[in-house]
């Protein structure tokens, strides 16, 4: 049979199979005869062929198309577009959300296009972009009261890192071991806890009170203690001076190495921001931030800023498993720092947040609903009598379209208190209003 006609027939059979179909383009008969290893005259020959059939079609300049498929074809069913879930009829009032409605859209768009003007690394950075490290240091000393020594002083004061989990689990596989018992509040943040037990950590809960961790409970033979002193995560408390101090003595003493997590440290809204627990024991702290909850979890950085052992460890760690924080959102931060925005957005932050606490204070009060956490960040807790209320609040709230958290999620062990993390970043103000009144009532339902 001619290599021509074969050609034609197997097109015809591609069609009847569906894997091709009306509208599809075809490739260049100089493209197709190269591509078989033919002569064009072949590759011409059948699409003459098929074009007398009225199978395909030939558009002037933009190419050949099949016009036709056979009767009784299969049809290829068209790819599912990729789109993100609807979330229009659901007010998440869970928190750790960021207020990304409030980000400016210019600035925003402005910090990419600086981002991607930047040339293309050749290597690696292990420890992060210079100008991530410079503008991370900055922003610590303005906002954190945080004085980072230069590079002069202190090898790699600042690390990027890819968020606060993330940095966790550099340090469980660098400077700790398998079988090292580690301390963490309970209830607290429970990505810690499953980076600590996936790396081979014995993980010890601590309680926690109203002033944060509960220092003198923390047991003997601890390697390192982790935990949110600026505002602590979920329970809302921030740890007092003389407790910082206590926690300082015997992490000194008894050789601890303590994590502190400021995930939302910039948001007070009372007095200023608390100074951090690494600018009272550099020594003995490893101080990590992260932008997920002040900008966007989109970025996906944060920061590190170590005693130089434990830097030193970390980026050994990444040298050996080859990996490095990624440079494009390190770009995105420099750029807005660059330009004010962020110093900027922060102050749009504070302002937005702590109206909206305000609101959500005020209508819980109101209703004789006590309130638990400080006045700051983007949470505050309101506390219910058992584990099934928590339950009933939560599924009535999916009933009315609101998404809610409980206490209990926040426990590694067995909880002994119970209740509802509210977030109030994530929602607009229109939707923060009208899902308010509806979680006062669930609220004063299940007391």
């Amino acid at each position: 049979m001619p290599l021509a006609v074969q050609l034609a027939d197997a097109l015809r059979a591609a069609a009847a199979a569906g894997q091709l179909r009306s509208g599809d383009r075809l490739p260049s008969t100089r493209m197709l005869a190269a591509h078989l290893g033919v002569s064009r005259t072949v590759t011409a020959a059948a699409y003459e062929q098929l074009h007398a059939e009225g199978w395909i079609d030939g558009r002037h300049g933009s190419g050949t198309f099949v016009t036709t498929t056979p009767p009784g074809a299969r049809a290829r069913p068209a790819p599912a577009p990729l789109q993100e879930p609807r979330q229009d009829d659901v007010v998440h009032l869970v928190p750790g959300a960021a207020w990304a409605e409030g980000l400016d859209r210019a600035a925003w768009r402005r910090a990419w296009r600086a981002a991607a003007d930047e040339p293309p690394l050749i290597l690696p950075r292990r420890a992060g972009l210079p100008s991530f490290r410079a503008a991370v240091a900055e922003h610590l000393l303005r906002h954190r009261g945080l004085v980072v020594p230069d590079e002069s002083e202190r090898r790699d004061p600042v690390l990027a890192t890819a968020g606060t989990t993330a940095a966790v689990t550099e340090l469980a596989h660098a400077v700790l071991r398998p079988g090292d018992r580690v301390a963490v509040e309970e209830p607290g943040y429970q990505r810690a806890v499953g980076a600590f037990r996936a790396a081979g950590m014995e993980v010890v809960g601590v309680p926690v009170d109203s002033d944060g961790l509960v220092v003198a409970a923390v047991p003997d033979r601890v390697r390192a203690v982790f935990c949110s002193p600026a505002h602590q995560y979920p329970l809302g408390g921030r740890m007092p001076a003389a407790r910082r101090v206590e926690l300082v003595a015997r992490a000194r003493a008894e050789g601890w190495l303590v994590i502190e997590d400021d995930y939302d440290g910039e948001l007070r809204y009372d007095v200023a921001p608390l100074p951090l627990l690494a600018a009272l024991a550099p020594d003995v702290v490893v101080h990590l931030g992260t932008t997920s909850k002040i900008l966007s979890p989109v970025l996906g950085v944060g920061w590190m800023v170590a005693p130089p052992p434990v830097a030193a460890a970390v980026l050994a760690h990444r040298e050996r498993t080859g990996t490095s924080p990624a440079p494009a959102g390190q770009r995105v931060l420099v750029a807005m720092a660059r330009h004010g925005d962020l110093g900027r957005h922060l102050r749009r932050l504070r302002r937005e947040l702590a109206a909206r606490r305000a609101f959500v204070v005020d209508a819980l009060t109101s209703a004789g609903l006590p309130v638990l956490g400080d006045d700051a960040g983007a949470h505050l807790l309101v506390p219910v009598p058992s584990a099934e209320a928590e339950r009933r609040v939560a599924e009535a709230g999916a009933a009315h379209g609101l998404r809610l958290d409980v206490l209990g999620r926040h426990y590694s062990g067995t909880p002994d208190r119970h209740g509802i993390p509210v977030g109030y970043t994530a929602p607009t103000r229109a939707q923060l209003r009208a899902a308010v009144p509806v979680l006062v009532d669930l609220l004063r339902s299940a007391r």
